[in-house]
């Protein structure tokens, strides 16, 4: 298995970054998630499945929270990538990655392979190893 350098490292912590904010700004207010929940139930519908269940604002709400947490952590990562808010990012994505398994698991909603199987590669690619800076025993943690 080929290790990433840092700087090709950094590049895929940054990209991915530039996907959470294209994927999450949509979630981060209730009235872009409105209109993002019924293509999202279209979709679904297209897939051979019914459509998304009608949300309660309580639904909006959580889900604007969690878009906006989303968003700020993608900006954090795209600003300042580094190997640690890479690893962590990964970690996150692998167990966000299994939330959306069970979910698939649970129901009728195959517009979810749409957000599992990137959340997987980025997860996988932002665990690959890195190269260990030149002189150290470890890899760096922020670019020099």
């Amino acid at each position: 298995m080929r290790a990433l350098s840092l700087p090709s490292y950094l590049r895929l912590t940054r990209a991915s970054a530039a996907y959470d904010i294209v994927v999450a700004a949509p979630l981060a207010t209730p009235w872009t998630f409105a209109l993002f929940h019924t293509q999202l139930s279209a979709v679904n519908g297209a897939l051979g499945a019914g459509p998304l269940p009608p949300f309660a604002p309580l639904h909006f709400l959580l889900t604007a929270l969690l878009g906006t947490l989303v968003l700020l952590w993608s900006v954090c990562r795209f600003t300042g990538p580094s190997l640690r808010l890479g690893r962590f990012d990964a970690a996150g994505r692998l167990v966000f990655s299994a939330w959306l398994a069970w979910a698939l698991a649970g129901g009728a909603l195959p517009v979810l392979w749409l957000f599992l199987a990137p959340e997987l590669c980025w997860g996988v690619a932002q665990w690959w190893p890195v190269t260990r800076a030149a002189g150290t025993q470890r890899p760096a943690l922020a670019p020099a």
